[in-house]
């Protein structure tokens, strides 16, 4: 039996030989469920892979928190001083509409269902991702690769498992035997015994243990698939999580800093990961894993299998800017439960309009050198919001001192108390936490306002003026649906655009 020892010492950064700097930012590593003091590989560099979208359908919103919260710790590591290589990969083939390895390939099936080629879907919903990623200010990756382009990458590692005695072969496929690795269960705190205990019984047939999983799919008998390719095991496809293993190595190296994704992912996917690739290479897979909550509707999570997802596209429709949704995220921190509302979506689209508002205020300020400002306490509440985000990302308490900031601000501003050192540490203040949040956008206060659009705001307030309020409602969904959303404060109204600037 072929087993990989997973002592500690093999993922303490001392002993891997980790270059040591003086990092302030700590987070919470789901390995060792511990708060841990971050410290890259190399020097200056973080190392980070992020489980990308199957490209069947749109991305829901739920998804699309994991990739704000990615976004905000590859911010975070940036207004320290260090250089992300960031992957985020694309899942265009081999992951099953169940975990167990039965059923269609995701891809395959929306290919039937919408009457198109697997490759077109896969790229009409690549570009619906990408487009989703620039509506919330979501940085590009530095490298974005697809699962299709990378299949001899995917054999060259089941072909090192396989030597290695971790691969067993049956009818459907070649599947790695998780009994063979000792670590298994490590990230997910269940060792294989609790694993069997609890497992399914509707198992593919000739599955050893019902955790093993697929590495090589073999197409159906006399049945030509879209995607498939020759292999040492026969013409087919790879396994879901195979491709994560190879495309990461293949631009992270192994180990790497850090692993994100969904917390859905932490049993199965994940599990699946780290064993493939330490079993394939006898080093960790990565050093720090963090896993973001779920997003839910009501009492239940979004979901596609449940039918309750909401895409960055349905936002507009109902009058919500896309950085609204980003600034909702961000109010609720990473590793707990957030409930979506368009009640605090609304509420988090009137904090995006302050914001906009105060950074206006500060670019025109009148300096009044005669009085005293509140430069030092601006100071300090800066101080207070980086330490926030550098203590596991804690972005509700950044926000509670920066609505501090809010405060003092445009308290100095309407008392014209603002002096040369209020406008600077203002700014500064402006500039490191835009720098994180992304939250500006000039358009939101200044768009360009179609004639059209100009006579629709004039007939709601004709009509809110003579008590019309449903009517005027109605107005108010015609505009949100033409791309602009109104902002109601006492008796003016503030039209901005629902589209996020380059």
């Amino acid at each position: 039996m072929h087993a990989l020892s997973q002592k500690t010492a093999l993922r303490d950064p001392v002993a891997l030989g980790i270059i040591s700097i003086n990092m302030k930012i700590k987070l919470f590593n789901t390995l060792t469920r511990q708060l841990e003091d971050f410290k890259p590989i190399n020097e200056g560099t973080v190392l980070m892979y992020n489980c990308g979208p199957t490209v069947y359908s749109p991305p829901h919103l739920g998804n699309m928190r994991a990739y704000v919260v990615a976004d905000l710790w590859r911010r975070v590591f940036e207004l320290n001083g260090l250089k992300v290589k960031q992957v985020i990969n694309i899942t265009d083939v081999g992951h099953l509409v169940s975990d167990n390895d039965s059923g269609e390939d995701k891809m395959e099936k929306a290919a039937r269902q919408e009457g198109q080629s697997a490759w077109k879907i896969a790229k009409i919903y690549t570009l619906e991702f990408e487009r989703s990623l620039a509506a919330l200010k979501i940085q590009p990756p530095s490298v974005m690769p697809r699962a299709t382009d990378h299949i001899a990458e995917q054999i060259e590692i089941i072909q090192i498992l396989e030597t290695k005695g971790f691969t067993y072969k049956i009818a459907d496929g070649l599947y790695f035997d998780t009994h063979k690795f000792s670590g298994y269960g490590q990230l997910q705190r269940q060792a294989l015994t609790e694993k069997l205990a609890g497992a399914r019984v509707e198992v593919v047939p000739g599955k050893r243990q019902p955790q093993d999983f697929a590495l090589w799919k073999f197409s159906p008998p006399e049945t030509k698939r879209q995607m498939e390719w020759p292999s040492p095991w026969g013409v087919g496809f790879p396994g879901w999580h195979i491709e994560c293993s190879a495309m990461a190595r293949k631009y992270l190296g192994q180990p790497f800093d850090i692993h994100t994704g969904g917390v859905d992912h932490i049993p199965v996917h994940h599990a699946n990961e780290i064993a493939q690739s330490e079993a394939a290479f006898g080093a960790p897979l990565a050093h720090y894993w963090l896993h973001s909550e779920f997003l839910n509707l009501a009492t239940e999570k979004m979901s596609k299998s449940k039918g309750n997802t909401l895409t960055v596209k349905e936002l507009a429709a109902k009058g919500i800017h896309p950085l609204a949704f980003r600034w909702f995220i961000t109010s609720g921190h990473y590793r707990s439960h957030q409930t979506f509302s368009w009640l605090a979506l609304a509420e988090a689209q009137k904090h995006l309009v302050s914001y906009q508002i105060l950074r206006q205020r500060v670019a025109t300020a009148e300096l009044n050198e005669k009085t005293t400002g509140p430069a030092e306490k601006i100071k300090i509440l800066n101080q207070k919001w980086r330490a926030a985000l550098e203590n596991d990302l804690d972005t509700p308490a950044a926000l509670a001192h920066f609505y501090d900031f809010e405060k003092v601000a445009n308290a100095g501003l309407d008392q014209q108390a603002w002096t040369a050192a209020d406008q600077a540490a203002s700014q500064t203040m402006l500039r490191d936490f835009d720098a994180v949040f992304a939250f500006n956008d000039d358009a939101i206060l200044n768009p360009k306002i179609p004639s059209e659009i100009k006579a629709l705001v004039a007939r709601r307030e004709t009509l809110r003026r003579q008590g019309q309020y449903d009517q005027a409602d109605a107005l108010r969904q015609q505009i949100a649906q033409q791309g602009f959303a109104l902002e109601d404060a006492g008796q003016t109204t503030r039209v901005i655009s629902l589209k996020t600037s380059p």
